[in-house]
Formats: structure tokens, sequence, C-alpha cells
């Protein structure tokens, strides 16, 4: 423990005095303002009451609990006046200052009373126990009072009620201390009882009392210090004046005036000694113990107040003494606490003065905060990186480059008020030095503009990040701290368009296209007002402020950009990338401003501009923004629509009239058809099939040309790769405009179409390029899926006529497609060329091509497109491709599971059955079972199994249709060996075993019973190695299913005899529809069968045992296992398999009954043993405890798989009274704050020397 330091007796404060005169002043000064009694020494202490002062216990007149009866509060405490926080405050503390001025003690009781019951404790200190009784004892017996089975108390209730309560209780010690500032405070008695109640609260092992009594302790002391404030600020005034009288000349000078201020300034200094001495012992006694408290909730409020009190009495706290304390706690494992360090810490960095007194406190602590700015609680980094701000603010030599930069790429930050602090931390470091425009100058603009340095600066940092996808990312960081820098597109137009200064440096072709890259980023910010995406919340509903805002950058953007951006797109009309950023400008225009600002001519421009741009580029993407350009200038709400709804219809004609022009002498050419020509139809088709992104094309008839195409290419069997991806894209596209431009006419038309292409697709699976087949692929999964019946839903029964079912050829077809193409090694993958099959980024472009197929093929499934089966041979793969496919292949099972739960449950089993059979033709039948495949099987079931979840109930139909499957198939196929050979399939039952764990109790015997009907009473007796399948099998069946015969035989307790004939078992009636068909029809085992389903517990032993009806309280009987002697006739199978189970069965019921009676003793004994000891807190009893209970955790194991808790009460000897349970349960609320403070400090700080 490190000593607290003494406060020194000077003070020095800036704060204003609080002239006001509060309650107790009435008989703590004279008119004159003399004391008529000595602070220190003149009061007589606690227990040394005059003989005047006798009597005087009772209440005052009209008086009840020491309150006034008024506002129809009678009979109501200080707590409930606090709880119900109805009347001021400072009336309530008046109210109990007149009646300590009554009779101190009772009123002195109360506010006892008070601390107490603002913990949560129901006992109450009576007057004899405050007379005669420490506040030890009083403590200890408040402890025995607390409510055992509740672990809430006023602090932590949740509730309205509950909710000002903090607050009010913070208020009510703040009033207290100022209204008692005067006189009370120092009469050695109040404060001096009240430090000593908090101090020993504090260390009381309840949770609740250390939290509330903290608190209250640590606010007491914040209400000081103000005091001392003012005791500071009237010595100074007094010290002023008496220098001011004595500099007078000696006529003028009063000397009973300087003797009164003399006398003034003794009293103040005697009260700020007393002060101090009231602040070293709350320190000490509370926050040097507490502020490592096992609770981060007391830890937390240590923390919060010395930040204020280091803020308020910065001469006395603000050292490295006390400062060390929150640079400690920086190293809190609970982020509640290290946020309350950071926040203290920034009220001392945003005063400058102080920084001084902090700089051997930051060269210490700077590397720990910056390293919170990586914190895993966001609020936690937010506050680190402010308050390395404000470590900026004040200088700049403190943090290194490494440290600025470690806080820069927090701007790129997911998490948005994380990089939005990163903002301004960055605009701080690099922003902040702007050149000072001289006075009566006119203000340059363009590039001659201040903000043109900083938006170089804006690029330089950008392309140093390396992040140049997530330009958004570092607008949305800095659009708080410098809109006024983002927005000045004026100056971002001129750095692009004009031509650099006389000995400026111009921008280079990648700084180019970086601003324009944030260009476009602040004028998408500027006009959406929401941030990317990644960083949204949610919408959020905008001000009327912030609307204008809005309007006003959108009509200032759209007059900047309206007549700049056809120049730029001019400039740059080669570059796709920087063409690609420029054309999404229009999108965020206001169109109206192209009519009311008469920028016509711009518009006609811009419109040639974009023509220019789709004839000239065959990128994909730039050929997809002109589309979307062009849909965003066609808005019919405004009158711009029909000059650009002209120019696009031209443009189409002729790239319509061009491909029908050029295909028809491509077809024409066949077999001579050169590269150039298929180029010029490519290049055609692209522009084309741009076009479907955004518009409709329903008014030219492509589809002729296109299937002509098509079918050309099948028969000629040499047509161009990406010709036939182009012309399936294009011709899906079709398909998805004429499904939304439904009309009955086109029904038949559309239908023969969609058959025609599908067939079509159907024989480019075939196809000899990869690629071609890939994009067949997608398309027929995609038209599969338009055209389900799922698009009859939603209201659009008039689509029925369109709904098409796939055929088993094409869905065969389609499967194998899958297992050929995707469920391959990434070294068998050919689709790499160029010798890059070992680039890393190829192999994960062709393994994202992958999980794309798999995924479009198990929509189908999901969307019942497909026969679930088909699954089988996808969920087979999940081990082995795990790391590739797993988690679509787990959401498959998971929607699967949704949609139907045991025809999911049979295709699972059916994939196991599928690899069984594959290792089968493999090992073939007498394969060792430690084997490779077969252990990767046995895997596969358990992972299998772990995807049904926890609820029996809700998979019970699923996972017993599931065990018969898998039954009937292990028994399946005879052995070759002839009746005494174990059947081909008998291993299966191995893998069946990992699914067991998955069945009710009940249900364990209805498969076991279902099993026992393949099985022949030798199968029963064999115990080779070829027969432990089924023996693990049957003993997985059985493992955990005789609770109900164990609560039958075990009597010891009629308590839970009781209980267990209350609970009512789910019923097993649901699996006879499973098992039932597959019974034979005789009646012997017809009756057994209903009697299973009855009865679901242990079958009823037969006459021939006589220890079932034992005594239980006998020892265990020689004769249990022994063979009756009263048999005569040999018993039929049947009963002799009867016998057996029951034989067993009975045997682990004794087992099970035993581990419970030791199980009972050894509870026993540890009550006892913990009754003997002295306490807890003893170092020789808390480690025997821990050796005892992990001694006794194997075996509550392994009671908890055979015995159900529900019906098994062990019951604990009652206590003789509360104060023994008391030492049972020392801590009624937080089993940490057992530990003494030796033992809480391990593992929460390490105290820095």
């Amino acid at each position: 423990m490190i000593a607290a330091p003494e406060i020194p007796s000077e003070f020095s404060f800036t704060q204003d005095t609080d002239t006001r005169f509060s309650s107790d002043t009435d008989f703590s000064e004279d008119i004159d303002g003399r004391s008529t009694t000595s602070a220190k020494g003149k009061v007589r202490k606690r227990g040394k009451k005059a003989a005047g002062e006798k009597g005087k216990g009772g209440k005052g007149a009209g008086r009840i609990n020491g309150h006034h009866q008024e506002n129809g509060m009678e009979n109501m405490m200080l707590f409930e006046v606090v709880k119900l926080g109805r009347s001021a405050m400072q009336s309530v503390v008046d109210d109990w200052i007149e009646s300590y001025k009554h009779d101190r003690d009772v009123a002195l009781l109360d506010l006892i009373n008070f601390f107490i019951q603002c913990s949560g404790c129901k006992g109450v200190v009576s007057g004899e126990m405050f007379r005669n009784m420490q506040n030890s004892e009083i403590i200890r017996r408040m402890t025995e009072e607390f409510d055992e089975d509740s672990g809430d108390y006023p602090l932590t209730i949740a509730g309205p009620q509950w909710k000002k309560f903090k607050s009010s209780f913070c208020e009510f010690i703040s009033v207290l201390v100022r209204q008692c500032q005067y006189s009370i405070i120092y009469d050695e008695y109040m404060m001096d009882t009240v430090i000593s109640l908090l101090t020993g609260l504090s260390d009381s092992q309840v949770r609740a009392f250390r939290h509330t009594s903290t608190l209250a302790a640590m606010k007491l002391m914040t209400a000081l210090v103000n005091v001392a404030l003012n005791l500071s600020i009237n010595m100074d005034n007094t010290q002023r004046q008496y220098e001011a009288e004595r500099n007078k000349i000696l006529a003028k000078r009063a000397n009973d005036r300087l003797e009164l201020l003399l006398q003034k300034r003794k009293e103040l200094q005697e009260n700020q000694d007393e002060i101090e001495n009231m602040m070293n012992a709350i320190f000490k006694g509370v926050f040097v113990h507490r502020y490592r408290d096992a609770i981060a909730e007391i830890r937390a409020i240590c923390i919060e107040e010395i930040g204020v009190w280091m803020k308020l009495y910065s001469d006395a706290f603000l050292n490295d003494s006390y400062l060390k304390y929150v640079g400690w706690t920086m190293h809190d494992k609970q982020g509640e606490v290290r946020l309350k360090c950071l926040t203290a810490l920034q009220g001392l960095y945003y005063n400058r003065e102080l920084n001084a007194r902090l700089e051997l406190f930051t060269s210490r602590f700077k590397d720990r905060i910056v390293s919170m700015t990586l914190d895993k609680e966001y609020d936690v980094a937010v506050q680190a990186i402010k308050l390395l701000t404000l470590v900026l603010n004040s200088t700049d030599e403190v943090l290194t480059p490494e440290d600025c930069e470690s806080v820069y790429h927090l701007v790129y930050s997911a998490h948005r008020p994380v990089a939005i602090a990163a903002g301004e931390f960055l605009f701080k470091k690099l922003f902040s030095h702007r050149e000072p425009e001289e006075e009566g100058a006119p203000k340059r603009r363009g590039r001659q503009s201040p903000t043109a340095n900083l938006i170089k600066t804006t690029v330089f940092f950008f392309l140093e990040s390396e992040l140049h996808e997530h330009a958004a990312y570092l607008v949305d960081s800095l659009w708080d701290c410098g809109p006024e820098l983002l927005k000045d597109w004026e100056c971002m137009i001129s750095l692009l368009l004009d031509d650099p200064l006389p000995g400026e440096e111009a921008l280079t072709d990648r700084q180019e296209t970086a601003l324009i890259e944030i260009m476009l980023c602040t004028v998408r910010q500027a006009a959406e007002c929401h941030p990317p995406v990644g960083r949204g919340t949610g919408k959020r509903v905008m001000t009327a402020k912030e609307r204008k805002t809005q309007m006003d950058d959108k009509t200032r953007m759209t007059e900047l950009f309206a007549v700049a951006l056809p120049p730029l797109l001019a400039k740059y009309a080669m570059d796709s990338e920087k063409v690609t950023n420029l054309l999404q400008l229009p999108q965020y225009f206001d169109l109206e401003i192209y009519t009311t600002g008469r920028l016509e001519k711009h518009l006609e421009s811009l419109l040639r501009q974009i023509r220019e741009i789709v004839e000239k580029h065959t990128d994909t993407e730039v050929l997809e923004v002109c589309s979307k350009t062009y849909h965003s200038l066609c808005n019919e709400e405004f009158t711009i629509f029909n000059r650009v709804d002209i120019a696009r219809s031209q443009l189409l004609d002729e790239l319509v009239d061009k491909f029908n022009r050029l295909l028809e002498d491509f077809l024409q050419e066949g077999e001579e058809a050169d590269e150039d020509d298929a180029y010029q139809v490519l290049s055609t088709l692209k522009r084309i099939t741009a076009f479907h992104n955004a518009h409709d094309l329903s008014g030219w008839d492509l589809f002729t040309s296109n299937f002509k195409l098509l079918n050309t290419g099948i028969e000629n069997g040499d047509m161009p790769e990406q010709v036939n991806t182009h012309t399936h894209k294009h011709r899906v596209k079709l398909y998805e405009h004429d499904t939304l431009s439904f009309s009955e006419s086109s029904t038949r038309n559309l239908l023969r179409q969609m058959r025609a292409f599908c067939m079509m697709c159907q024989r480019y699976l075939t196809n000899v390029n990869t690629a071609v087949k890939e994009q067949a692929f997608t398309i027929l999964c995609d038209l599969l899926l338009i055209f389900s019946h799922q698009m009859v839903s939603g209201g659009r029964e008039h689509l029925e006529p369109l709904v098409y079912s796939s055929e088993d050829s094409l869905q065969s077809e389609l499967l194998s497609f899958i297992l050929n193409h995707v469920f391959i090694d990434q070294d068998d993958d050919t689709n790499s060329t160029d010798g890059q099959q070992d680039d890393e980024a190829v192999k994960i472009e062709a393994l994202h091509k992958r999980r794309n197929l798999l995924a479009a093929y198990c929509k189908l499934i999901i969307y019942c497109v497909v026969d679930m089966k088909t699954g089988a041979d996808i969920f087979k793969q999940y081990m082995r491709y795990y790391n590739d496919y797993g988690d679509i292949i787990k959401e498959t099972m998971s929607k699967t599971r949704q949609i139907d739960k045991i025809q999911c449950a049979k295709t699972l089993i059916l994939s196991l059955q599928q690899l069984f059979n594959e290792m089968l033709s493999d090992l073939g039948h007498g394969f060792d079972r430690s084997a490779s495949s077969f252990c990767g099987i046995k895997e596969l079931a358990r992972r299998f199994s772990l995807t049904f979840g926890l609820d029996q109930v809700k998979t019970r139909d699923a996972i017993a249709m599931l065990h018969k499957d898998g039954i009937e198939f292990a028994f399946k196929d005879p052995s070759t060996q002839g009746e005494g050979g174990p059947p081909l399939n008998l291993a299966f039952l191995d893998i069946l075993s990992e699914f067991s764990s998955k069945l009710m109790k009940q249900d364990k015997r209805t498969v076991h019973m279902y099993l026992e009907r393949f099985m022949t009473f030798q199968m029963a007796l064999q115990r080779e190695d070829c027969w432990l399948p089924l023996i693990s099998y049957r003993n997985s069946l059985q493992a955990g299913g005789d609770d109900d015969t164990m609560s039958v035989m075990s009597g010891y307790s009629s308590r839970g005899s009781s209980i267990r004939s209350k609970k009512i078992k789910p019923p097993a009636v649901t699996i006879v529809s499973h098992f039932g068909p597959s019974f034979p029809e005789e009646s012997s085992s017809s009756e057994v069968w209903q009697q299973s389903m009855q009865t679901p517990v242990m079958l009823p032993s037969p006459h021939l045992t006589s220890t079932a009806m034992r005594d239980p309280k006998r020892g265990r009987d020689d004769s249990f296992m022994g063979t009756p002697q009263h048999i005569q006739t040999p018993m039929d199978y049947n009963s002799q398999v009867t016998w057996m189970l029951a034989q067993r069965q009975q045997e682990e019921a004794r087992q099970q009954q035993e581990r419970a009676m030791n199980y009972a003793k050894l509870r026993t004994n540890l009550q006892q043993a913990i009754r003997r000891g002295t306490g807890l807190m003893e170092e020789d009893e808390e480690p025997i405890v821990e050796d005892v209970m992990m001694s006794s955790e194997g075996r509550m194991d392994d009671l908890n798989e055979g015995m159900d808790f529900d019906t098994m009460d062990i019951d604990l000897p009652p206590s003789k009274n509360r104060r023994e349970r008391s030492e049972l349960k020392p801590d009624y609320f937080d089993p940490a704050s057992i530990m003494d403070e030796s033992v809480s400090s391990i593992g929460l700080l390490s105290p820095c020397v």
C-alpha cells in the first residue's frame, strides 16, 4: 500500500466564493461576524452530553423521526424523502439541521440509518446500539439483516422510481456539507461520526455496503474540496483586507478592525486544518483501499472523483503522488474503469495552465494512452483519441511520428465514432497550420486559395495510406471537423483543369485520380447526408437546418459541375478510372438547376460527351456507369426529360442497327470470320448489354438475333468465349424485363422463348470452354429460380402459366456440374491460364467463382426448385472442403431444416450412407475401423449431430427418422458368411451412434426396441471385434435412459418421490409413425410396443428376480446378481432378452444410487467443516473449500448424466439462527468481494514504482 501524501495547508483557488449563509449560521456567528464558539475543542464530543441535554433524546414537538410533519410526509425517514425526490433537497437538509440543533444524537441516528437503508439493508440502528456499540459491531449486526435471496440494492435496482436515486443521493450529501460548512462540520462530532461510519462500511465484505459507502465518501470528499475552496478564497480576501488596513496611516488605522481580521484569519486557518484532516481521513481510509476494489463500479467511482479533485484543487492534488493512481488504473481489465481514467485526464489536459504539471505523467503513461486507441471497447478508444488530441493541442513535441501514425489509420475504422475522433486528430495535426490572409487583400479563389495546399495534403495522405478503395471513409472521418475544406469544389476543379502557377508542381496522374475520387465522395456525402456503407447506424431523421444545408450544397455543386463536368470528361475521356468516377456526379445533381439556371447548352455538351465515351470504351464498368447516368438524367419529373430521352433513343437505335448488321455479316462469313469481326460484334453486344441494367429494351426485338448467335455457337463449336458469355448475360436480362412487364398477350411467346433458351443453356453445359459452361450454369440457376413456384407468391397468381419445373435430366446435369467443377482441389483447377496457377490472387478469384456456383445451386435446394435429396452430394463434402465452402453448406443445412426437419435428416443420413458405400468400394468389407476414411465419416456425423442444437423436443421426429434409416441401412445387406456372420453394413452403426445423444430418454428405448427387431438371439451374445459397432450402438441407446427406474428404486427422500410423482415426461407416441410400419405383425411384439409407448421407463422385471423391492436401507445384497432358484422351465427368447436387460439396468441404477449417497455425504461433511471454521476470511479455510469442491467435480459430472436432479433433492440441515447463516454466506451479492485486500488486488492492477 502506497501511503497517501499529506494535503498541504496552503490553498490557491480561482472559484468565486459562495456568499450565501447556510441554515447553521444562526448560532455560529454574532452580528459582528465573530464566532461565539471556537470551532475546535469547544464542542463536547460523543458520549459527553451536558446535564441539560439529558432527556432530549426524544422527538421534538411536532416532529416524527426528527423531521417536520409537513407536505404530507409524516413518518417518512430521510431515505424515503430522497427516494421520492419530490422535495427540494435544500429544504430536506434544512429540516435535518433543525433537528440536529434540537438533539444531535437523534438527528445523527437518522443520518446513520439513512446510509444503512441506502445500502439496501432491512435493519435499523437503534438508539441503544448507537450509544453502546462500536461501528464494527453495528456493521456486523446490520450485515445479518440483509435479504439473502436478492442481490439488488438501491444503486443497482432497475426501474423508474430508482432511476434518479443515485443523483438524489449524491445531491443530498453535497447539499448537506454545503449547508453545514460554516459551523456544524467543525464540531468534531457530526463529521467524525459520518466519516468513521463510511470508512467502516467501505471495508465490509458486503458489496452493497462497500458500493454505497464508497460513493457517499467520495461525494463527501468532493463537497469538502468545495468547502476548502471557499475557505481559501475567504482567507485571501481577509489577508488582502488586513494588508490594506495595516498600510493605512496611523491616524486612520482601526486597531479593532485589525484584531478582528487577525482573529477571523486564525479561525479560517483552523477550519482549513480541520478540512484537511477530514480529507486525509477519507482519502487514506476509503480511496486508497477502494480504487482497487474487486467491483468495477466501485473502482470507477474512485477514479471519477479523484479527477474532479485534481481539477478543482490542483495545488493539492495535481501532482504525481495522486496522478499515479489514474495511471495505474488505465490498465484495468474493465472498460468502464478505463473510460473514467480517460475522461478524468481530459478535464486536466483541457486546461493549458496545468500542462506543466502533467509533463512527467505524460512521458510516463503516453505509450499506454496511445495503445488505448486500439481498445476493444469502442467508447474507450474514442476517449483515448480525444485525449491525444488535447495533448496535441498543448504541445507538438510530446507525440512522436510513430504515435501519430498509429492514430492516422483509424480514420478508416468501420466504427464511426472512432473514425470521427481520429479525423479530428488528423485535421489538428495536418491542417491546423494555414497561411494567414492579408487584411484588405481580395479573397483568393481556385488553386490560389489557402485551401489548395490543404487539399493537396489530403490527396498525399490518401495515397500514402494505400487504401484507395476507402476514400469515402476518409471523407466521412473529416466531414465534421473540416466541411469547408471538403466542400471547396471550386478549388478541386481548378486543380484539375487549370495550368499550375509558376513554380508550382503539377499533380501527377495518380494524384489526379485520387483527387477525382475524393471529390466524388465529398459530393456524395453532401447530397445524401449519411455515412458510407458499413458505418451507418440506420436512417436518421434530419433536422430542418440539416435539410437546408443539404439543399444549398446540392444547388451549389450542380451549378459548379454542370459547367465543369463536360470539360473534365473531354480532358480525361480515355482514362477509364477517371471517367468512371466523373460520370457518377450527375446522379447527385439537382436537375432543376439545368432549367432555372439556363444551363441547357451545358446539358447538350454533357450528353455529347457521354455518347462519345460509349462509342470509345468497351470496359464494362464504364459502360454501366454511362447507363446509370442516362437513367438519372431521364427523370420524367424534370423538363430536361424529353431532351435526354431523345439522345438515349438515338444512341440505342444506332447500337442495335450496328449489332444486327455486324451479326449478319459475321454469320454469313462462318468459319472465315476473323478476330476483328468477332471483336466488333462483341464490343457492340457489350454496349447493348450494359444498358439492360437500367433501361427497358423491350421495344427492340433482340431475341431472334441473340438466339441465332447462340445456336451458331452450338452447331459450329467455334464461337469466341466472350461472345457466348455476353450473349447469355444479355438473354437473362431480357427475361427479367419481360417478366416485369408481363401481359397475357405475351405469355405464350415468353414461355416458348424461355424453354428454348433453357434447352440452349443445357446444351452449353457440355461446352469445351469453362467460362462459357460456368456462365450457362449460372443463368440456368437464375432462370429456374425466377420462373419457379416462388414467382406466384405475393398476389401474382396471374404469372402461374410461366412457372417452369425442371426435369430430372436437367437436375442431374446441374448436380454433375457442381461435383465436377466446384468440389475439386486447388491444383486441379485449370481455369487459370498463362501459367498463373501459382498466383495467389488468381487462386482467390477462382475460389470466389466456385463459391458463387455452389451458392447458386444451394439456392435451388433451399427454394425447393430441385429435390432436397440432391443436397446429400453437397452435404457429404462438408468436412473435406470446410475451409472453402463450410459456411455455404452449413447455411444450406440450416435453411433446409427450417423447411422440413424430417426430410433434412433423411438427406443427412443419406450423405453418410453414400460416403460409407464409397469407402466400402475402396477398402472392401473387411476394412479397419481405425482407418482415416472411416474416422472422417464419424467426424462428419459428429458435426452433423451438433447442427441439431440443444432443443431435443424440436428435433425429436427428425432424429428418430435418422436412426430408423440408419438401422435399416446397417442391416440391409446380409452377411456373405451365412447367418452367423455380421451384416455387411454393420459398421455403419458406429457412425450412427454419434446421433444417440440427440435422442430423448424415452425415445432411446423405442429406438432400441426397433433395433432388436433386426437382431437375432445369437447377435446379442456375440463379443467379437466385428460386432463391436452393434455393442457400442446398443450401449449408446441404453446410457442415461434408465433414470425413471432409478427414481422408482431409490426411496431415500420422500420429498423427492413426491416431486417425481408430479413430473410428466413428454409423450413418445409420435415415434410410432416412423417406426411402426417396419414391425412384423405379431401380437406379442405389438403388446411390447404398446407397453413401451405407454410407460417410457425400464422394462418391468420378471417374477424371477427378487431384488427390485428390497429395503433401501439395507446394504448391497449378495444375491443381487444371483441366479433365481425357482425356475422350472427354460425361458424363450423374449424372456431371456428381457431378463438380461432388467439385470443390467438394475445394476446401473444401484451404482448411480451409491454415487448419489456419496455425494450427499460429501455435501454434509463440507457444511459441517465450514460451520466449525472461524470464518471464510482465514487463510487456512478457503483453500480447503476449493480443494474439496474441485475433487467433487468429477462425481457431479457422473451424476449429471444418469440422474434427474428435478426429482432428487438433498436438503441441507437448517441453520440455528441468522447469524450462523451469515457465516455460511458472508457475501450476499458478489463472490469476488469475499477476498480481503491482499487477495482482491491480485490481477486487477500492477502498481508502478
